[in-house]
């Protein structure tokens, strides 16, 4: 269970993926469901650049670029829940590290080449 103070807010799920069209069948997942908000979008950035060695962790401290995010997963998401700029700086870089951000041509390059310029 997530708590905040005494009151339970979540839970953190694990889940088997059996039958799927999509992708090969039997992976596993595991996340926060915050129950005002669903999946916990800062838990799962956390999870995935901790994976990824973005956000290194030693011990209960978690930290980014040298700078600690705080002691303890909680704090970690509430770092990142509280500060936009590191949460964008650690989306993108993830996404790039995923293979999920597209190359994109600029505009004018792209128009000079097709006038044979």
């Amino acid at each position: 269970a997530i708590k905040e103070g005494e009151q339970v807010v979540g839970s953190r799920t694990r889940v088997k993926i059996v039958k799927n069209k999509m992708a090969p069948p039997f992976r596993e997942a595991e996340f926060d469901i915050l129950y005002n908000q669903g999946i916990s979008y800062e838990g799962d950035l956390v999870d995935q650049a901790v994976e990824k060695r973005l956000i290194e962790k030693s011990g209960a401290w978690f930290s980014y670029k040298g700078e600690r995010l705080g002691q303890g997963r909680e704090n970690a998401k509430l770092f990142i829940r509280e500060h936009a700029d590191a949460r964008q700086a650690l989306d993108a870089k993830l996404r790039e590290l995923l293979g999920l951000v597209r190359e994109t041509k600029p505009v004018a390059a792209a128009d000079a080449r097709s006038k044979g310029a």
